[in-house]
This record gives C-alpha cells, structure tokens and sequence, in this order.
C-alpha cells in the first residue's frame, strides 16, 4: 500500500475513534513526517487525501484541523471501511494469501444471477486463505465475470484483489450488498482456520458494484470469530 494512503488510513481511524476530536489541531506537517518516517510531500498527499474527504480542514497561517464532522459524514465512513479489503483495512499489519483454488469456469444460475450475466457467461472461481501476521483469518470464495476482469493472474491473488481493480483496471467500487449471518465451522474451514470442533465462524455473502452500477464480485467469505467485527451507524 502507498506510504501517503497508510498515513491517511491511521488519521482517519483516530478521527473516527475521537483520539482527534471535532475543531482539535493536528499535528505540524513536519511532525506528522517525523510520526510516520514520511517526506513532507507524503504528509501532504495523505492530508490532502482527508481534506477530499472532508474530515480535516486547513487553516491558512493556522494549521490543519479536525473538522466538526455531521452524522452522515461519519455513517458514509464507517460504511466505507466495512467495503475496504482486508489488506487496506489492516494497513498496520501482514496480509498475506494463499491460494487455494484459481480457475475459470460456466456460471451457473445463482452466480449469473447475483453478477447480472448472460446464461453459459464465464467466471473466474477464486478461493484464498487470508493471513493477518501468520494467522489464517478468512477464507475468501470469490466469482468474478471473464469479460469485466481480463488477464487475471495468479500471482495476483497474493495481494490485494481491490486495489489492483480500482489501481491497475481502473474501475471504481462504489457499494456492496451484504448477508452474514452465524453458524458451525463445516471441516473444510476448522483445518484452514485452526479452528476447534463446534466453533462459530462469521459466514459473508456479498455482491459487490463498480459506481456504473454493474456487479463486479460476488464472494463468500468465512470469517474465525476471533477477528471479525461489524460495524453500523443506527440513525434515529
């Protein structure tokens, strides 16, 4: 991940998490570089990154501050975050992949169904053990069509499938529509999780857009308890 989009990600957390409060002062630019071990031009770029956002607001002569952000500010970001892949969203740590199973194969219904496709369309069938410092988190069962994800490679898979979309293709995701719910660990996920016998994993279906409003993705992903959170904002 870019050094500019780390420092960003650490500043927005804090915002979110009120270690930086609404009208407070952020640091000097300078410091910021010193904090992070990033050139002032790095400082600047994530800065700028959060000023886009509308989170921070910089003051001429004065400095940068925490902007009084509304509650839909804060109901638009914490809605985001939950749509980040696990490699921005754990930008403090190694995530690795291992891949377990790469192919091309016929959609069947409920997959052309869920990613808008034409009958006998093809997609790619990818499934991914994600690691957090070593520690299997999530398995990951993604589809995605032939024709919108051309020369799809393995080596990949070992990173960041979002950011080589939105980076490399140059597609924007916008939105997701997602299902979890509960349940037991099936065998296949207590050897890939190092889970126990009658452990609960989170069980993740989505569908994921480009802000076109075409489908991209449609994954299934398999959570160890131990590491998974949601987060919402209720609106009264």
């Amino acid at each position: 991940m870019l050094k500019y989009v780390e420092i960003a990600n650490d500043i927005r957390d804090k915002i979110l998490q009120e270690v930086y409060i609404p009208n407070e002062q952020l640091p000097f630019e300078k410091d910021l570089g010193e904090q992070y071990k990033a050139s002032k031009m790095t400082v600047k770029k994530a800065l700028d990154m959060l000023v886009a956002e509308g989170l921070i607001v910089k003051r001429r002569g004065a400095g940068t501050f925490v902007k009084d952000v509304q509650i839909k500010d804060i109901q638009r970001l914490l809605l985001s975050s939950q749509f980040e892949g696990l490699t921005a969203s754990n930008y403090k740590h190694e995530v690795t992949s291992q891949v377990i199973e790469f192919a091309v194969i016929p959609a069947n219904e409920d997959i052309c169904e869920k990613l808008k496709l034409e009958p006998d369309s093809f997609v790619y069938k990818i499934i991914r053990l994600r690691l957090i410092d070593g520690k299997p988190t999530v398995i990951e069962e993604t589809y995605m069509p032939l024709a919108l994800m051309p020369n799809f490679k393995k080596s990949i898979l070992e990173g960041s499938l979002y950011e080589y979309i939105e980076d490399t293709l140059g597609y924007k995701i916008q939105s997701a529509h997602r299902t979890i719910h509960v349940r037991k660990a099936t065998p296949f996920e207590i050897e890939h999780l190092r889970l126990e016998e009658n452990d609960p994993i989170a069980d993740v279906q989505q569908v994921g857009f480009l802000d076109n409003g075409q489908p991209f993705e449609y994954s299934l992903s398999f959570h160890h308890y131990s590491f998974y959170e949601f987060k919402t904002v209720i609106i009264k």
